[in-house]
Protein backbone atom coordinates (compact mmCIF):
# COMPACT_ATOMS: atom_id res chain seq x y z
CA UNK A 1 0.00 0.00 0.00
CA UNK A 2 1.36 3.43 -0.98
CA UNK A 3 0.90 6.15 1.63
CA UNK A 4 0.50 9.90 0.96
CA UNK A 5 -0.27 12.70 3.40
CA UNK A 6 -3.07 13.98 1.14
CA UNK A 7 -5.06 12.38 -1.67
CA UNK A 8 -7.30 14.58 -3.79
CA UNK A 9 -9.97 13.01 -5.97
CA UNK A 10 -10.52 15.22 -9.01
CA UNK A 11 -8.01 17.03 -11.24
CA UNK A 12 -10.23 20.00 -11.98
CA UNK A 13 -9.93 23.64 -10.93
CA UNK A 14 -10.52 23.16 -7.19
CA UNK A 15 -8.53 19.92 -6.94
CA UNK A 16 -5.44 21.28 -8.69
CA UNK A 17 -5.54 24.50 -6.65
CA UNK A 18 -5.80 22.49 -3.44
CA UNK A 19 -2.93 20.21 -4.52
CA UNK A 20 -0.55 23.10 -5.18
CA UNK A 21 -1.49 24.86 -1.92
CA UNK A 22 -0.94 21.69 0.13
CA UNK A 23 2.23 20.76 -1.75
CA UNK A 24 3.84 24.13 -1.03
CA UNK A 25 3.31 23.41 2.67
CA UNK A 26 5.51 20.34 2.32
CA UNK A 27 2.65 17.86 2.23
CA UNK A 28 3.02 14.70 0.12
CA UNK A 29 0.09 15.12 -2.29
CA UNK A 30 -1.43 12.75 -4.85
CA UNK A 31 -4.25 13.78 -7.22
CA UNK A 32 -6.35 10.98 -8.76
CA UNK A 33 -8.78 11.35 -11.68
CA UNK A 34 -10.39 8.93 -14.11
CA UNK A 35 -10.16 11.41 -17.00
CA UNK A 36 -7.55 11.34 -19.74
CA UNK A 37 -6.77 15.02 -19.24
CA UNK A 38 -6.63 17.39 -16.25
CA UNK A 39 -8.86 20.47 -16.16
CA UNK A 40 -11.23 19.46 -18.93
CA UNK A 41 -13.98 21.85 -17.83
CA UNK A 42 -11.47 24.70 -17.66
CA UNK A 43 -10.44 24.04 -21.26
CA UNK A 44 -13.93 24.53 -22.71
CA UNK A 45 -14.97 27.38 -20.41
CA UNK A 46 -15.51 30.91 -21.67
CA UNK A 47 -15.59 29.76 -25.29
CA UNK A 48 -12.08 28.35 -24.84
CA UNK A 49 -10.77 31.57 -23.24
CA UNK A 50 -11.67 30.74 -19.61
CA UNK A 51 -13.45 33.42 -17.60
CA UNK A 52 -11.11 32.64 -14.70
CA UNK A 53 -12.38 35.17 -12.14
CA UNK A 54 -14.09 38.53 -11.72
CA UNK A 55 -12.67 41.89 -10.63
CA UNK A 56 -15.33 42.23 -7.94
CA UNK A 57 -16.30 39.10 -6.02
CA UNK A 58 -18.80 39.37 -3.16
CA UNK A 59 -20.58 36.72 -1.07
CA UNK A 60 -23.83 37.99 -2.65
CA UNK A 61 -22.64 36.54 -5.98
CA UNK A 62 -23.13 33.01 -4.64
CA UNK A 63 -26.12 30.78 -3.93
CA UNK A 64 -25.76 28.56 -0.87
CA UNK A 65 -28.14 27.17 1.73
CA UNK A 66 -25.96 28.90 4.34
CA UNK A 67 -25.38 32.43 3.02
CA UNK A 68 -22.47 33.04 5.42
CA UNK A 69 -20.52 29.92 4.44
CA UNK A 70 -18.58 31.43 1.52
CA UNK A 71 -17.35 34.52 3.37
CA UNK A 72 -14.24 33.09 5.07
CA UNK A 73 -12.71 31.36 2.05
CA UNK A 74 -13.43 34.28 -0.30
CA UNK A 75 -11.84 36.71 2.17
CA UNK A 76 -8.69 34.60 2.62
CA UNK A 77 -8.07 34.02 -1.09
CA UNK A 78 -9.43 36.88 -3.16
CA UNK A 79 -9.78 37.33 -6.89
CA UNK A 80 -6.83 39.74 -6.71
CA UNK A 81 -4.69 36.86 -5.39
CA UNK A 82 -5.56 34.68 -8.36
CA UNK A 83 -5.00 37.58 -10.79
CA UNK A 84 -1.55 37.99 -9.26
CA UNK A 85 -0.85 34.29 -9.89
CA UNK A 86 -2.01 34.61 -13.51
CA UNK A 87 0.27 37.63 -13.99
CA UNK A 88 3.23 35.81 -12.41
CA UNK A 89 2.86 33.12 -15.06
CA UNK A 90 2.85 35.74 -17.82
CA UNK A 91 -0.70 35.01 -18.94
CA UNK A 92 -2.22 37.96 -20.77
CA UNK A 93 -5.89 38.65 -20.09
CA UNK A 94 -8.62 41.20 -20.72
CA UNK A 95 -11.70 42.48 -18.93
CA UNK A 96 -15.20 42.25 -20.39
CA UNK A 97 -18.56 43.48 -19.11
CA UNK A 98 -19.31 43.30 -15.39
CA UNK A 99 -15.64 42.76 -14.41
CA UNK A 100 -15.26 39.37 -16.12
CA UNK A 101 -11.62 38.41 -16.82
CA UNK A 102 -10.68 36.16 -19.77
CA UNK A 103 -7.40 34.86 -21.19
CA UNK A 104 -6.33 36.70 -24.33
CA UNK A 105 -5.14 33.46 -25.89
CA UNK A 106 -6.49 30.19 -24.53
CA UNK A 107 -7.91 28.44 -21.47
CA UNK A 108 -5.02 25.98 -21.89
CA UNK A 109 -2.82 28.62 -20.26
CA UNK A 110 -4.77 28.33 -17.00
CA UNK A 111 -4.51 24.53 -17.00
CA UNK A 112 -0.77 24.73 -17.78
CA UNK A 113 -0.33 27.25 -14.96
CA UNK A 114 -2.10 24.97 -12.45
CA UNK A 115 -0.14 21.90 -13.57
CA UNK A 116 3.09 23.89 -13.33
CA UNK A 117 2.18 25.02 -9.81
CA UNK A 118 1.48 21.40 -8.83
CA UNK A 119 4.82 20.33 -10.30
CA UNK A 120 6.69 23.08 -8.45
CA UNK A 121 4.87 22.15 -5.24
CA UNK A 122 5.76 18.48 -5.69
CA UNK A 123 2.17 17.27 -6.05
CA UNK A 124 1.76 14.13 -8.17
CA UNK A 125 -1.15 13.70 -10.61
CA UNK A 126 -2.36 10.29 -11.79
CA UNK A 127 -5.00 10.29 -14.53
CA UNK A 128 -7.03 7.38 -16.01
CA UNK A 129 -7.43 5.96 -12.52
CA UNK A 130 -10.65 4.28 -11.41
CA UNK A 131 -11.38 4.16 -7.67
CA UNK A 132 -13.39 1.12 -6.65
CA UNK A 133 -13.48 1.50 -2.87
CA UNK A 134 -12.85 4.08 -0.13
CA UNK A 135 -12.83 3.32 3.58
CA UNK A 136 -11.45 4.65 6.87
CA UNK A 137 -9.42 2.19 8.93
CA UNK A 138 -9.01 1.78 12.68
CA UNK A 139 -5.93 4.04 12.66
CA UNK A 140 -7.98 6.90 11.18
CA UNK A 141 -6.36 6.63 7.76
CA UNK A 142 -8.37 6.61 4.55
CA UNK A 143 -7.75 3.63 2.26
CA UNK A 144 -8.43 3.77 -1.47
CA UNK A 145 -8.47 0.79 -3.79
CA UNK A 146 -7.97 1.70 -7.44
CA UNK A 147 -7.51 -0.29 -10.64
CA UNK A 148 -3.76 0.33 -10.31
CA UNK A 149 -2.72 0.67 -6.66
CA UNK A 150 -3.90 0.49 -3.07
CA UNK A 151 -3.37 3.86 -1.31
CA UNK A 152 -3.70 5.31 2.17
CA UNK A 153 -3.75 8.93 3.37
CA UNK A 154 -4.43 11.10 6.40
CA UNK A 155 -6.43 13.73 4.50
CA UNK A 156 -8.86 12.95 1.69
CA UNK A 157 -10.15 15.83 -0.46
CA UNK A 158 -13.19 15.37 -2.68
CA UNK A 159 -12.96 17.69 -5.71
CA UNK A 160 -15.17 15.73 -8.09
CA UNK A 161 -17.37 18.60 -9.28
CA UNK A 162 -21.09 18.48 -9.96
CA UNK A 163 -23.36 16.91 -12.57
CA UNK A 164 -23.13 19.61 -15.25
CA UNK A 165 -21.76 18.61 -18.67
CA UNK A 166 -21.79 14.80 -18.38
CA UNK A 167 -19.91 14.56 -21.69
CA UNK A 168 -16.87 15.79 -19.74
CA UNK A 169 -17.18 12.94 -17.27
CA UNK A 170 -19.38 14.66 -14.66
CA UNK A 171 -20.88 12.15 -12.21
CA UNK A 172 -22.50 11.96 -8.75
CA UNK A 173 -19.43 10.19 -7.35
CA UNK A 174 -18.58 12.95 -4.86
CA UNK A 175 -22.13 12.91 -3.48
CA UNK A 176 -21.90 9.14 -2.99
CA UNK A 177 -18.69 9.53 -0.98
CA UNK A 178 -20.34 12.20 1.20
CA UNK A 179 -23.32 9.93 1.83
CA UNK A 180 -21.06 6.96 2.52
CA UNK A 181 -19.53 8.92 5.41
CA UNK A 182 -22.93 10.08 6.69
CA UNK A 183 -22.97 13.64 5.30
CA UNK A 184 -26.18 15.21 4.05
CA UNK A 185 -26.41 15.94 0.32
CA UNK A 186 -29.00 18.50 -0.81
CA UNK A 187 -31.04 17.80 -3.96
CA UNK A 188 -29.33 18.97 -7.13
CA UNK A 189 -30.49 20.59 -10.35
CA UNK A 190 -28.97 22.35 -13.34
CA UNK A 191 -27.87 25.98 -12.98
CA UNK A 192 -26.68 28.65 -15.43
CA UNK A 193 -28.70 26.84 -18.07
CA UNK A 194 -30.91 27.85 -21.05
CA UNK A 195 -34.71 27.54 -20.91
CA UNK A 196 -36.82 25.47 -23.30
CA UNK A 197 -40.15 26.33 -24.96
CA UNK A 198 -43.51 24.68 -24.49
CA UNK A 199 -44.64 23.20 -27.83
CA UNK A 200 -47.04 26.09 -28.59
CA UNK A 201 -44.34 28.65 -27.70
CA UNK A 202 -41.83 26.83 -29.89
CA UNK A 203 -44.07 27.13 -32.92
CA UNK A 204 -44.50 30.85 -32.30
CA UNK A 205 -40.97 31.86 -31.31
CA UNK A 206 -38.67 29.41 -33.12
CA UNK A 207 -38.43 31.73 -36.19
CA UNK A 208 -36.71 34.27 -33.90
CA UNK A 209 -33.72 31.93 -33.38
CA UNK A 210 -30.46 33.89 -33.43
CA UNK A 211 -31.94 37.24 -32.38
CA UNK A 212 -30.29 38.81 -29.33
CA UNK A 213 -31.55 41.89 -27.48
CA UNK A 214 -30.60 43.74 -24.28
CA UNK A 215 -32.95 42.87 -21.43
CA UNK A 216 -33.60 43.00 -17.72
CA UNK A 217 -35.01 39.74 -16.37
CA UNK A 218 -36.54 38.90 -13.00
CA UNK A 219 -37.75 35.63 -11.49
CA UNK A 220 -40.11 35.21 -8.55
CA UNK A 221 -37.57 35.11 -5.73
CA UNK A 222 -34.38 36.28 -7.43
CA UNK A 223 -32.46 39.44 -8.20
CA UNK A 224 -32.69 41.29 -11.52
CA UNK A 225 -30.13 40.69 -14.24
CA UNK A 226 -29.55 43.19 -17.06
CA UNK A 227 -27.73 41.44 -19.88
CA UNK A 228 -28.33 40.02 -23.35
CA UNK A 229 -31.29 37.74 -24.08
CA UNK A 230 -30.88 35.25 -26.94
CA UNK A 231 -33.65 33.42 -28.80
CA UNK A 232 -32.72 29.85 -29.81
CA UNK A 233 -34.47 27.00 -31.64
CA UNK A 234 -35.09 25.32 -28.32
CA UNK A 235 -35.94 28.30 -26.11
CA UNK A 236 -34.24 31.28 -24.47
CA UNK A 237 -30.56 31.66 -23.65
CA UNK A 238 -27.96 34.41 -23.29
CA UNK A 239 -26.30 35.74 -20.12
CA UNK A 240 -29.49 37.18 -18.59
CA UNK A 241 -31.32 33.86 -18.94
CA UNK A 242 -28.42 31.81 -17.60
CA UNK A 243 -28.21 34.08 -14.56
CA UNK A 244 -31.93 33.96 -13.78
CA UNK A 245 -32.07 30.17 -14.22
CA UNK A 246 -30.28 29.84 -10.85
CA UNK A 247 -33.30 31.42 -9.15
CA UNK A 248 -36.11 29.87 -11.22
CA UNK A 249 -38.36 27.00 -10.17
CA UNK A 250 -40.44 24.90 -12.58
CA UNK A 251 -43.84 26.44 -13.28
CA UNK A 252 -42.81 29.95 -12.24
CA UNK A 253 -43.07 32.90 -14.60
CA UNK A 254 -40.15 35.09 -15.60
CA UNK A 255 -40.60 38.79 -16.35
CA UNK A 256 -38.60 40.36 -19.19
CA UNK A 257 -38.08 44.08 -19.79
CA UNK A 258 -37.26 44.37 -23.50
CA UNK A 259 -36.32 48.05 -23.25
CA UNK A 260 -34.19 48.16 -20.08
CA UNK A 261 -33.28 51.57 -18.77
CA UNK A 262 -35.96 53.26 -20.89
CA UNK A 263 -39.18 55.01 -19.91
CA UNK A 264 -41.39 53.15 -22.37
CA UNK A 265 -44.45 55.38 -21.90
CA UNK A 266 -42.33 58.48 -22.53
CA UNK A 267 -40.83 56.87 -25.66
CA UNK A 268 -44.28 56.04 -27.03
CA UNK A 269 -45.53 59.56 -26.25
CA UNK A 270 -42.48 61.10 -27.94
CA UNK A 271 -42.99 58.93 -31.03
CA UNK A 272 -46.69 59.90 -31.11
CA UNK A 273 -45.85 63.61 -30.96
CA UNK A 274 -43.08 63.53 -33.57
CA UNK A 275 -44.69 61.10 -36.08
CA UNK A 276 -48.40 60.68 -35.26
CA UNK A 277 -49.22 58.92 -38.55
CA UNK A 278 -46.36 56.43 -38.30
CA UNK A 279 -47.47 52.82 -37.89
CA UNK A 280 -46.86 51.14 -34.55
CA UNK A 281 -44.86 48.47 -36.43
CA UNK A 282 -42.39 51.07 -37.74
CA UNK A 283 -42.17 52.86 -34.40
CA UNK A 284 -41.39 49.68 -32.44
CA UNK A 285 -38.99 48.43 -35.14
CA UNK A 286 -36.74 51.40 -34.37
CA UNK A 287 -36.28 50.02 -30.85
CA UNK A 288 -36.46 46.23 -31.34
CA UNK A 289 -35.76 43.81 -34.22
CA UNK A 290 -38.70 43.88 -36.65
CA UNK A 291 -39.12 40.08 -36.56
CA UNK A 292 -39.48 40.18 -32.77
CA UNK A 293 -42.04 43.01 -32.96
CA UNK A 294 -44.12 41.04 -35.48
CA UNK A 295 -44.16 37.92 -33.31
CA UNK A 296 -44.94 39.74 -30.07
CA UNK A 297 -47.87 41.84 -31.30
CA UNK A 298 -50.96 41.17 -33.42
CA UNK A 299 -51.00 42.36 -37.03
CA UNK A 300 -54.08 44.65 -36.72
CA UNK A 301 -52.46 46.48 -33.80
CA UNK A 302 -49.12 46.86 -35.60
CA UNK A 303 -50.85 48.32 -38.68
CA UNK A 304 -52.49 51.11 -36.66
CA UNK A 305 -51.06 54.62 -36.81
CA UNK A 306 -49.79 55.87 -33.46
CA UNK A 307 -52.54 58.52 -33.32
CA UNK A 308 -55.17 55.76 -33.71
CA UNK A 309 -54.09 54.01 -30.53
CA UNK A 310 -56.31 54.59 -27.50
CA UNK A 311 -54.90 55.12 -24.01
CA UNK A 312 -55.63 51.53 -22.93
CA UNK A 313 -53.69 50.15 -25.93
CA UNK A 314 -50.69 52.38 -25.24
CA UNK A 315 -50.76 51.35 -21.59
CA UNK A 316 -50.89 47.64 -22.51
CA UNK A 317 -48.02 48.12 -24.99
CA UNK A 318 -45.88 49.67 -22.27
CA UNK A 319 -46.67 46.79 -19.92
CA UNK A 320 -45.86 44.18 -22.59
CA UNK A 321 -42.51 45.78 -23.35
CA UNK A 322 -41.52 46.43 -19.73
CA UNK A 323 -42.73 43.18 -18.21
CA UNK A 324 -43.24 40.52 -20.87
CA UNK A 325 -44.24 37.53 -18.74
CA UNK A 326 -43.47 33.95 -19.78
CA UNK A 327 -43.78 30.54 -18.18
CA UNK A 328 -41.11 28.37 -19.78
CA UNK A 329 -41.37 24.60 -20.21
CA UNK A 330 -38.12 23.79 -18.39
CA UNK A 331 -34.35 23.94 -18.86
CA UNK A 332 -31.90 22.11 -21.10
CA UNK A 333 -30.65 20.29 -18.01
CA UNK A 334 -27.15 19.15 -17.10
CA UNK A 335 -26.18 18.64 -20.76
CA UNK A 336 -25.55 22.37 -21.23
CA UNK A 337 -25.62 23.63 -17.62
CA UNK A 338 -22.52 25.48 -16.46
CA UNK A 339 -23.02 24.60 -12.78
CA UNK A 340 -24.90 22.25 -10.48
CA UNK A 341 -27.09 23.80 -7.81
CA UNK A 342 -27.22 21.89 -4.51
CA UNK A 343 -24.74 19.23 -3.40
CA UNK A 344 -22.97 18.48 -0.13
CA UNK A 345 -24.69 20.47 2.62
CA UNK A 346 -22.33 23.24 3.75
CA UNK A 347 -23.71 22.99 7.29
CA UNK A 348 -21.77 19.70 7.42
CA UNK A 349 -18.47 21.49 6.65
CA UNK A 350 -16.11 23.96 8.27
CA UNK A 351 -16.29 27.25 6.37
CA UNK A 352 -12.63 27.91 7.22
CA UNK A 353 -11.06 24.60 6.16
CA UNK A 354 -13.78 22.76 4.12
CA UNK A 355 -13.35 19.75 6.45
CA UNK A 356 -16.37 17.62 7.33
CA UNK A 357 -17.32 18.39 10.92
CA UNK A 358 -18.22 14.76 11.64
CA UNK A 359 -15.39 13.01 9.74
CA UNK A 360 -11.87 14.05 10.64
CA UNK A 361 -9.60 14.38 7.59
CA UNK A 362 -12.38 14.42 4.95
CA UNK A 363 -12.62 17.63 2.89
CA UNK A 364 -14.84 18.88 0.05
CA UNK A 365 -13.88 21.67 -2.38
CA UNK A 366 -15.41 23.33 -5.44
CA UNK A 367 -18.69 22.52 -7.13
CA UNK A 368 -19.38 19.25 -5.28
CA UNK A 369 -20.75 21.26 -2.36
CA UNK A 370 -23.87 23.42 -2.19
CA UNK A 371 -22.19 26.59 -3.47
CA UNK A 372 -22.97 28.01 -6.92
CA UNK A 373 -21.78 31.32 -8.30
CA UNK A 374 -23.26 33.70 -10.82
CA UNK A 375 -22.10 33.72 -14.42
CA UNK A 376 -18.94 35.79 -14.79
CA UNK A 377 -15.98 33.94 -13.25
CA UNK A 378 -17.51 33.43 -9.80
CA UNK A 379 -17.60 29.63 -9.93
CA UNK A 380 -13.92 29.49 -10.79
CA UNK A 381 -13.17 31.90 -7.95
CA UNK A 382 -15.00 29.55 -5.58
CA UNK A 383 -12.84 26.69 -6.90
CA UNK A 384 -9.65 28.71 -6.23
CA UNK A 385 -10.78 29.99 -2.80
CA UNK A 386 -12.16 26.70 -1.47
CA UNK A 387 -9.16 24.81 -2.89
CA UNK A 388 -6.73 27.07 -1.08
CA UNK A 389 -8.78 26.92 2.15
CA UNK A 390 -8.52 23.12 2.21
CA UNK A 391 -4.93 23.14 0.91
CA UNK A 392 -3.84 25.22 3.90
CA UNK A 393 -5.53 22.80 6.32
CA UNK A 394 -4.88 19.25 5.07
Amino acid sequence: MKHHDVIIIGAGAAGLMCAASAGYRGRDVLVLDNAKQAGRKILISGGGRCNFTNQKVEPANFICGNSHFVKSALARYRSSDFIELVERHGIEYHERDHGQLFCNDSAKEIVTMLLTECEWAGAQIKLRTEISEISKNADGLFELITDKEHYSCESLVIATGGLSMPKLGASPYGYHIAEQFGLKVLSTHAGLVPFTWHSDQKQRFEPLSGIAVPSTITAKDGPQFSEALLFTHRGLSGPAILQISNYWNPGEAISINLLPGEDVRAKLQQALESSPKQSLRNALSQWLPKRLVEVLFEEPLLNKALNQLVHAELEQLALDLESWTLVMNGTEGYRTAEVTLGGVDTNELSSKTMEAKSVSGLYFVGEVMDVSGWLGGFNFQWAWSSGVAAGLAV
